[in-house]
């Protein structure tokens, strides 16, 4: 038995989608979708906050237990695949050599998707920080991260998402909106020390 936790793409998503596959390849979309389902009925919450706890378990007689549960909620959703006979040697070989053959080539596609799903989550939160907070910096650093995000954007949609060319736009964005995250951490700060001061004088 194996567990892993998920979470969402998008802000209120309501449903996600479970694909069970079979292969050695690193993408999913190279191997053997076997089934998928549907966890429905997610409240709504922040692009990853969700915490989905994903269980595969395989009996002796290959039959494949997979279940996804909102650990939020409790609700639950399975599916059970039937052993299909299993691979022949030769299936089972074949798959072992077309994994290696494509080693290289996969190991780049994941560190792009990866890189690219890094970088998703930053320009979000980037996106909400300026939105927030813009009016706490001058306008040429709000100038700079907008167009260090449109960079690092286009960069994410690009066909094959490049790792090196994400992350090095990823690492721009970071440091141009430095001056951002000090302006809300002082904000912050202001905003604790005012709650304080209320606080003591309802005391009085």
């Amino acid at each position: 038995k194996k567990s892993q936790t998920f979470s969402t793409a998008d802000d209120n998503q309501s449903a996600v989608t479970i694909r069970v596959s079979q292969g050695e390849r690193e993408m999913a979309a190279d191997n053997k979708l076997l089934g998928q389902f549907d966890l429905v009925g997610l409240p709504p919450a922040p692009r990853g906050v969700p915490q989905i706890e994903v269980t595969f378990d395989i009996d002796a007689n290959g039959i494949v237990q997979v279940s996804a549960k909102d650990k939020g909620t409790g609700k639950e959703q399975q599916i059970r695949i039937q052993a299909s006979g299993g691979l022949s040697d030769t299936d089972i070989e074949k798959m072992v050599k077309d994994a290696e053959a494509h080693a290289a080539e996969d190991k780049k596609r994941r560190e792009g998707v990866e890189a690219k799903n890094q970088a998703e989550s930053l320009i979000h939160s980037s996106e909400k920080s300026l939105k927030d907070y813009g009016d706490k910096v001058t306008e040429a650093d709000r100038t700079a991260i907008s167009d260090a995000i449109a960079a690092l954007k286009t960069a994410t949609e690009a066909s094959e998402p490049n790792a090196d060319d994400i992350k090095a736009k990823t690492q721009t964005l970071m440091e141009v909106s430095m001056k951002l995250g000090q302006a809300i951490y002082e904000s912050q700060q202001a905003e604790a020390a005012s709650g304080d001061h209320s606080a003591a004088g309802k005391d009085d």
